[in-house]
C-alpha cells in the first residue's frame, strides 16, 4: 500500500498534531508513504526522523500554481494507491486521478464543518467525529463515502514540573488549559471562572491571536499572579503530570483531542458541552460538563472537582478506560488500515 499524504497546516494545531502522530504510526505499521507539507523545518525534521520521505511545497493561495504542478509531479513519480489530504487547502491543490494507469483513490480528512466545494474531486471523506460525518451527509455527500475514523493520542508520561519553577505554592491546586489562544477555545471564560476559584493557579499553554487580550483580561480580573502563560509547549505530558485538573472551556470544538490526551494521562477533565466534548464525555462519569459560555457554571464544576479527591480519581479512571477502549494508537491505526484496504478492494 502506497499513500501520498499532504497537509498545508499551520505550525501548531490539533489536526497538525494528529498528522504528526498518524503518519509515523502508519509507517511503523508498514504503509509506504511520501509526505508533502507546507514549508516547516520543525515538522520536516520530526517526520524524517521517523524514516519518512518529506517534501516541502508552498501551499499558497489561489494564485499559487506551482504547488498544484509539484503535487501532480509527486503523484506521477510516487504512483500512490491513495492520495490522502488533510483539510481544505491541501485538498484543493491535489491532482485529479488519471482514468487509466496510475489511478489512485482520493481521500480527504476533515476535522471541522468545512465548505465541501474544496473536496469535489475526492472519492471519500473522513470525519474525526460522527457529527462531522452527519454534517457531510446532510450537505449531500454520499453516506457510503463518508467515514468516521477517530484520532489517537500518545500516553507516554512525563515527570511533573517542580512547583518552585512555576512559582506556585506546594498546597495550591493547579488547573491546566491547553490549546490555541483563539476565541473558539474560550479561554476568556476560563479566566473568568478562575476568578471564582481563589486558591487555584492556572497553567495556560498555547499561542494564538487572543494572547494579548487574555493577558489584559487576567490583569483586569486581578488574577494575573495566578496565571502562567506558557506559550507553545512540547512537554505536554509534563504539564498534565503537574496539574490536578484539566479544564477545556471551548465555545466551538468539533472533537477535543485535548480531552483524549487528558484521559490518556489519567487527569480528570472539566469541560464545556461544546460539540465534540459533549459527545466524548459522559457527564459525571468520564468528566464534568457545563454549558458553553457560562463562567459561573464552569467555576462551580471546577470547585466541585477540586473539593472531592474521590470524584477526581473516579473521573480520571473512567476517562482512562474510554481512552484504552477507543483511542489508542493500535486501535486507530488498525481502523485506518482496514478502511484503506476496503476502498482499494
Amino acid at each position: 500500500m502506497r499513500i501520498l499524504q499532504a497537509i498545508a497546516g499551520a505550525p501548531h494545531g490539533g489536526a497538525e498534531r494528529f498528522f504528526e502522530r498518524l503518519v509515523p504510526a502508519l509507517g511503523r505499521a508498514g504503509v509506504e508513504q511520501r509526505v508533502l507539507i507546507r514549508k516547516d523545518d520543525r515538522r520536516a525534521r520530526l517526520l524524517r526522523a521517523e524514516g519518512l520521505e518529506v517534501h516541502q511545497l508552498p501551499f499558497g493561495g489561489r494564485f499559487d500554481f506551482s504547488t498544484r504542478r509539484a503535487f501532480a509531479r509527486h503523484a506521477r513519480a510516487f504512483k500512490p494507491d491513495i492520495v490522502f489530504t488533510w483539510m481544505s487547502r491541501a485538498s484543493a491543490k491535489a491532482p485529479a486521478s488519471p482514468s487509466g494507469e496510475g489511478r489512485f483513490v482520493r481521500i480527504a480528512r476533515l476535522g471541522g464543518y468545512y465548505d465541501l466545494k474544496y473536496y469535489r474531486g475526492c472519492d471519500y471523506l473522513v470525519g474525526d467525529t460522527q457529527s462531522i460525518v452527519d454534517y457531510l451527509t446532510s450537505e449531500g455527500w454520499p453516506a457510503e463515502k463518508a467515514v468516521y475514523l477517530p484520532n489517537f493520542v500518545d500516553d507516554a508520561a512525563g515527570p511533573p514540573i517542580p512547583r518552585k519553577e512555576l512559582y506556585i505554592p506546594e498546597s495550591a491546586p493547579i488547573l491546566l488549559g491547553l490549546g490555541r489562544l483563539h476565541t473558539n477555545k474560550a479561554f476568556d471564560v476560563l479566566l473568568k471562572a478562575l476568578a471564582q476559584v481563589p486558591d487555584a493557579y492556572l497553567l495556560l499553554a498555547g499561542v494564538g491571536p487572543e494572547e494579548a487580550a487574555l493577558e489584559a483580561l487576567a490583569t483586569k480580573l486581578g488574577i494575573k499572579p495566578r496565571v502562567r502563560f506558557l506559550g507553545w509547549r512540547d512537554d505536554v505530558p509534563r504539564l498534565f503530570a503537574t496539574a490536578n485538573l484539566f479544564v477545556h472551556p471551548a465555545r466551538h470544538e468539533p472533537l477535543g483531542n485535548v480531552v483524549i490526551e487528558a484521559w490518556a494521562q489519567g487527569v480528570p477533565v472539566v469541560s464545556t458541552a461544546s460539540q465534540g466534548p459533549a459527545v466524548l464525555i459522559e457527564d459525571g462519569v468520564s468528566g464534568l460538563l457545563s454549558p458553553v459560555d457560562q463562567a459561573d457554571a464552569l467555576a462551580a464544576s471546577i470547585r466541585r472537582a477540586l473539593a472531592d479527591a474521590d470524584l477526581r480519581r473516579a473521573l480520571a479512571g473512567a476517562g482512562r478506560a474510554v481512552y484504552e477502549a477507543r483511542y489508542t494508537e493500535r486501535a486507530v491505526v488498525a481502523a485506518y488500515q482496514a478502511f484503506f484496504e476496503k476502498v482499494l478492494a
